[in-house]
Protein backbone atom coordinates (compact mmCIF):
# COMPACT_ATOMS: atom_id res chain seq x y z
CA UNK A 1 0.00 0.00 0.00
CA UNK A 2 1.11 3.49 -0.72
CA UNK A 3 1.78 5.95 1.31
CA UNK A 4 1.87 9.81 1.09
CA UNK A 5 2.01 12.82 3.23
CA UNK A 6 -1.16 15.05 2.10
CA UNK A 7 1.42 17.07 0.14
CA UNK A 8 2.48 14.22 -1.49
CA UNK A 9 -0.66 12.78 -2.22
CA UNK A 10 -2.21 16.29 -3.91
CA UNK A 11 1.04 15.96 -5.95
CA UNK A 12 0.62 12.68 -7.68
CA UNK A 13 -3.18 13.25 -7.99
CA UNK A 14 -3.15 16.87 -9.20
CA UNK A 15 -4.73 17.60 -12.64
CA UNK A 16 -1.70 18.39 -15.38
CA UNK A 17 -2.25 19.86 -18.46
CA UNK A 18 -0.41 17.24 -21.60
CA UNK A 19 -1.05 19.18 -24.24
CA UNK A 20 -3.54 16.37 -26.00
CA UNK A 21 -6.18 18.92 -27.28
CA UNK A 22 -9.41 19.11 -26.21
CA UNK A 23 -9.70 15.22 -25.01
CA UNK A 24 -7.44 14.55 -22.48
CA UNK A 25 -6.84 11.57 -20.28
CA UNK A 26 -5.85 12.75 -16.62
CA UNK A 27 -5.89 8.70 -16.25
CA UNK A 28 -6.95 5.26 -18.50
CA UNK A 29 -10.63 5.81 -16.53
CA UNK A 30 -11.04 9.56 -16.20
CA UNK A 31 -11.32 12.00 -19.32
CA UNK A 32 -10.67 16.11 -19.22
CA UNK A 33 -12.37 18.03 -21.77
CA UNK A 34 -11.41 21.20 -22.44
CA UNK A 35 -15.02 22.62 -23.04
CA UNK A 36 -15.04 25.88 -25.66
CA UNK A 37 -18.06 25.91 -27.05
CA UNK A 38 -20.07 22.58 -26.72
CA UNK A 39 -19.64 19.12 -25.89
CA UNK A 40 -21.58 16.36 -25.99
CA UNK A 41 -21.31 13.95 -22.88
CA UNK A 42 -23.62 11.00 -21.13
CA UNK A 43 -25.46 11.50 -19.12
CA UNK A 44 -24.21 11.20 -15.50
CA UNK A 45 -20.88 10.95 -16.58
CA UNK A 46 -20.11 14.61 -15.22
CA UNK A 47 -17.65 14.10 -12.03
CA UNK A 48 -17.03 17.53 -11.73
CA UNK A 49 -15.70 20.91 -13.61
CA UNK A 50 -13.94 23.92 -13.64
CA UNK A 51 -15.26 27.21 -15.16
CA UNK A 52 -18.16 28.62 -16.46
CA UNK A 53 -19.96 25.51 -18.48
CA UNK A 54 -23.81 24.66 -18.53
CA UNK A 55 -25.31 21.31 -18.38
CA UNK A 56 -28.53 20.92 -20.01
CA UNK A 57 -30.02 17.38 -21.16
CA UNK A 58 -30.85 16.82 -24.96
CA UNK A 59 -33.90 18.17 -26.10
CA UNK A 60 -36.61 15.30 -27.53
CA UNK A 61 -36.80 16.38 -31.12
CA UNK A 62 -32.88 18.08 -30.51
CA UNK A 63 -31.33 15.23 -32.89
CA UNK A 64 -34.34 14.36 -35.15
CA UNK A 65 -37.93 12.85 -34.73
CA UNK A 66 -35.75 9.36 -36.40
CA UNK A 67 -33.96 9.14 -33.05
CA UNK A 68 -36.71 9.99 -30.81
CA UNK A 69 -38.55 7.58 -32.58
CA UNK A 70 -36.27 4.77 -32.27
CA UNK A 71 -35.67 5.74 -28.31
CA UNK A 72 -39.21 5.31 -27.61
CA UNK A 73 -39.24 1.94 -29.80
CA UNK A 74 -36.39 0.20 -28.16
CA UNK A 75 -36.81 1.36 -24.87
CA UNK A 76 -33.04 2.63 -24.51
CA UNK A 77 -30.62 4.58 -26.48
CA UNK A 78 -27.73 6.97 -26.14
CA UNK A 79 -29.02 9.91 -23.07
CA UNK A 80 -26.85 12.99 -23.88
CA UNK A 81 -26.26 15.97 -22.12
CA UNK A 82 -24.78 19.38 -23.62
CA UNK A 83 -22.11 21.49 -21.78
CA UNK A 84 -22.15 24.69 -23.24
CA UNK A 85 -19.26 27.35 -21.84
CA UNK A 86 -15.63 27.75 -21.41
CA UNK A 87 -13.98 25.46 -18.56
CA UNK A 88 -12.51 22.03 -17.91
CA UNK A 89 -15.29 18.94 -17.68
CA UNK A 90 -14.28 15.34 -16.19
CA UNK A 91 -16.20 12.79 -17.12
CA UNK A 92 -15.79 9.22 -16.19
CA UNK A 93 -18.34 6.19 -16.27
CA UNK A 94 -18.07 3.42 -13.57
CA UNK A 95 -14.23 3.00 -13.34
CA UNK A 96 -14.07 1.90 -17.65
CA UNK A 97 -10.57 2.52 -19.56
CA UNK A 98 -11.86 5.39 -22.22
CA UNK A 99 -10.24 5.63 -25.05
CA UNK A 100 -9.99 8.92 -27.59
CA UNK A 101 -10.69 8.77 -30.89
CA UNK A 102 -10.24 11.30 -33.65
CA UNK A 103 -12.47 10.42 -36.49
CA UNK A 104 -11.25 11.97 -39.91
CA UNK A 105 -14.41 12.53 -41.97
CA UNK A 106 -14.69 8.80 -41.39
CA UNK A 107 -17.88 6.51 -39.81
CA UNK A 108 -17.96 4.10 -36.93
CA UNK A 109 -20.00 1.87 -35.31
CA UNK A 110 -20.13 1.84 -30.86
CA UNK A 111 -22.56 0.52 -28.51
CA UNK A 112 -25.10 3.10 -27.49
CA UNK A 113 -23.71 2.27 -23.64
CA UNK A 114 -19.98 3.03 -24.90
CA UNK A 115 -19.99 6.45 -26.23
CA UNK A 116 -18.97 8.77 -23.32
CA UNK A 117 -18.01 11.76 -25.58
CA UNK A 118 -17.96 13.83 -28.94
CA UNK A 119 -17.18 17.19 -29.71
CA UNK A 120 -20.26 19.31 -31.77
CA UNK A 121 -18.72 18.32 -34.83
CA UNK A 122 -19.53 14.53 -34.91
CA UNK A 123 -23.07 13.52 -35.96
CA UNK A 124 -24.72 10.46 -34.49
CA UNK A 125 -27.70 8.12 -35.58
CA UNK A 126 -29.29 5.01 -33.49
CA UNK A 127 -29.47 2.14 -35.40
CA UNK A 128 -31.55 -1.06 -34.06
CA UNK A 129 -30.25 -4.12 -35.00
CA UNK A 130 -32.55 -6.80 -36.56
CA UNK A 131 -33.77 -9.09 -33.61
CA UNK A 132 -35.38 -12.43 -32.28
CA UNK A 133 -37.75 -11.75 -29.42
CA UNK A 134 -36.39 -12.61 -26.00
CA UNK A 135 -33.22 -14.50 -26.87
CA UNK A 136 -30.30 -11.17 -26.12
CA UNK A 137 -30.42 -10.04 -22.57
CA UNK A 138 -29.32 -6.86 -23.27
CA UNK A 139 -30.09 -4.32 -26.51
CA UNK A 140 -28.82 -4.89 -29.67
CA UNK A 141 -28.75 -1.33 -31.05
CA UNK A 142 -25.84 0.86 -31.69
CA UNK A 143 -24.65 4.14 -32.55
CA UNK A 144 -23.19 5.34 -36.18
CA UNK A 145 -20.87 8.46 -35.34
CA UNK A 146 -19.83 10.39 -38.42
CA UNK A 147 -17.63 13.35 -39.33
CA UNK A 148 -14.41 15.01 -37.84
CA UNK A 149 -13.73 15.55 -34.60
CA UNK A 150 -13.12 13.28 -31.34
CA UNK A 151 -15.12 10.75 -29.72
CA UNK A 152 -14.33 9.38 -26.30
CA UNK A 153 -15.52 5.63 -26.09
CA UNK A 154 -15.16 3.25 -23.21
CA UNK A 155 -14.61 -0.30 -22.28
CA UNK A 156 -14.42 -2.83 -19.70
CA UNK A 157 -10.92 -3.38 -19.03
CA UNK A 158 -8.13 -3.51 -22.04
CA UNK A 159 -10.19 -4.08 -25.54
CA UNK A 160 -9.34 -6.57 -28.30
CA UNK A 161 -9.14 -5.40 -32.26
CA UNK A 162 -9.82 -8.07 -34.63
CA UNK A 163 -9.32 -7.42 -38.39
CA UNK A 164 -12.28 -8.86 -40.82
CA UNK A 165 -11.46 -10.02 -44.22
CA UNK A 166 -13.72 -11.20 -47.00
CA UNK A 167 -12.15 -14.46 -46.44
CA UNK A 168 -12.42 -14.27 -42.60
CA UNK A 169 -15.37 -13.18 -40.69
CA UNK A 170 -15.37 -12.21 -37.46
CA UNK A 171 -18.25 -13.74 -34.66
CA UNK A 172 -19.05 -11.66 -31.75
CA UNK A 173 -21.31 -11.83 -28.55
CA UNK A 174 -23.08 -9.21 -28.21
CA UNK A 175 -22.68 -8.23 -25.08
CA UNK A 176 -18.62 -8.14 -25.30
CA UNK A 177 -19.06 -6.12 -29.09
CA UNK A 178 -18.01 -2.45 -28.49
CA UNK A 179 -17.39 -1.25 -31.82
CA UNK A 180 -16.95 -2.16 -35.18
CA UNK A 181 -15.50 0.05 -38.62
CA UNK A 182 -18.62 2.05 -40.90
CA UNK A 183 -17.91 -0.53 -43.60
CA UNK A 184 -19.14 -3.46 -41.63
CA UNK A 185 -23.06 -4.20 -41.17
CA UNK A 186 -23.30 -7.23 -38.87
CA UNK A 187 -25.93 -9.80 -39.02
CA UNK A 188 -26.90 -12.06 -35.94
CA UNK A 189 -26.74 -15.51 -36.18
CA UNK A 190 -28.15 -17.91 -33.72
CA UNK A 191 -26.38 -21.23 -32.76
CA UNK A 192 -29.18 -23.35 -30.98
CA UNK A 193 -28.34 -26.52 -29.36
CA UNK A 194 -29.29 -28.28 -26.13
CA UNK A 195 -26.65 -26.64 -24.08
CA UNK A 196 -27.54 -23.33 -24.76
CA UNK A 197 -30.73 -23.79 -22.84
CA UNK A 198 -28.52 -25.33 -19.94
CA UNK A 199 -27.18 -22.31 -18.16
CA UNK A 200 -24.95 -21.27 -20.80
CA UNK A 201 -25.05 -17.47 -21.39
CA UNK A 202 -26.42 -15.38 -24.92
CA UNK A 203 -22.99 -15.34 -26.25
CA UNK A 204 -22.88 -18.85 -26.70
CA UNK A 205 -26.49 -18.61 -28.41
CA UNK A 206 -26.50 -15.57 -30.41
CA UNK A 207 -23.05 -13.87 -32.19
CA UNK A 208 -22.77 -11.29 -34.52
CA UNK A 209 -21.67 -11.82 -38.07
CA UNK A 210 -19.08 -9.24 -39.13
CA UNK A 211 -17.78 -10.10 -43.07
CA UNK A 212 -16.43 -7.90 -45.28
CA UNK A 213 -13.32 -5.73 -44.56
CA UNK A 214 -12.65 -3.62 -41.47
CA UNK A 215 -12.46 -4.23 -37.94
CA UNK A 216 -14.35 -4.69 -34.62
CA UNK A 217 -13.49 -3.78 -31.24
CA UNK A 218 -14.34 -6.67 -28.66
CA UNK A 219 -13.85 -6.32 -24.70
CA UNK A 220 -12.99 -9.47 -22.18
CA UNK A 221 -16.70 -8.43 -20.12
CA UNK A 222 -20.11 -9.43 -21.20
CA UNK A 223 -22.02 -6.15 -20.67
CA UNK A 224 -26.12 -6.82 -19.61
CA UNK A 225 -28.41 -4.16 -19.74
CA UNK A 226 -31.09 -3.40 -17.93
CA UNK A 227 -33.42 -3.36 -20.50
CA UNK A 228 -34.02 -5.32 -23.74
CA UNK A 229 -34.83 -4.28 -27.18
CA UNK A 230 -38.37 -4.42 -28.34
CA UNK A 231 -39.46 -4.40 -31.72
Amino acid sequence: MSRYSINEFLSTSSQRDRGQGTFELESPHLLEVKVNGRIWAKVGAMIGYLGNVTFKREGMLEHGLGNLMKKMVSGEGMSLVKMDGMGHVYLADKGKRIHILNLQNETIFVNGNDVLAMENTIKWEIKLMRRIAGMVAGGLFNIRLSGTGMVAITTHYEPLALKVKPDMPVFSDPNATVAWSGSLEPEIVTNFTLGTFLGRGSGEAIQLKFQGNGWVVLQPYEEVYLQEVSR
